[in-house]
């Protein structure tokens, strides 16, 4: 794809391995992910989308019907399956990141990218959202607080961070996300 720098020459960026958006739920995967393979050119895959769509039922149905770790495994082979693909813009469930083998596979096969949002942030995305099977309990912001508390150590080990910053729009999180990118030949090939 060709863009447009800022003094307007034409500039081609392009993904060299798949790139892997991980963090909490609520920090912007998904739609952030959706608008950089856009402005990219290149492909998009959500991996819990995948998976419903192997599952045939939500992720919710899942957990409820088979249980956490039953999830997870399903979500490390379809993460394996759709990094091997080849380059691509790939959004993951918040928990995908945490398991060893996962951060892994994503080390050797892509790069990952952590959406670091703070926890109003998280809160205002998610709190009137009934698809978050983690948080269907008594406390659902105490429940995020505490899973932001435990995961932020993890997700600290992803290659790349953008600090999401309130009130930005997808558009602008984008190009933050793109001059990232840019620092990183080995991620991303950028042509004058």
């Amino acid at each position: 794809m060709t863009v447009r720098d800022d003094a307007g020459a034409p500039r081609a960026r392009q993904l060299r391995r798949p790139l892997v958006l991980v963090g909490m739920m609520g920090s912007g995967k998904t739609a952030i992910g959706r608008a950089l393979a856009t402005r990219l050119g290149c492909g998009f895959v959500d991996s819990d989308a995948a998976i419903e769509e192997a599952a045939k039922c939500t992720i919710a149905e899942i957990f409820a019907r088979d249980g956490e770790p039953f999830f997870r495994a399903r979500e490390s082979e379809v993460l394996g399956r759709l990094l091997e693909a080849g380059p691509r813009v790939i959004s993951t469930g918040g928990g995908a990141y945490l398991a060893p083998a996962n951060r892994d596979m994503i080390s050797r096969l892509g790069a990952a990218l952590w959406l670091d949002a703070d926890l109003d942030l998280l809160w205002e995305r998610v709190r009137h959202k009934s698809t978050r099977p983690l948080l269907r309990t008594a406390d659902p912001r105490g429940t995020l607080s505490r899973l932001l508390t435990e995961r932020r150590p993890v997700y600290a080990q992803a290659e790349l961070r953008l600090i999401a910053q309130p009130g930005d729009s997808i558009d602008r999180t984008t190009s933050r996300v793109i001059e990232t990118l840019a620092t990183r030949p080995d991620i991303m090939e950028t042509q004058q």
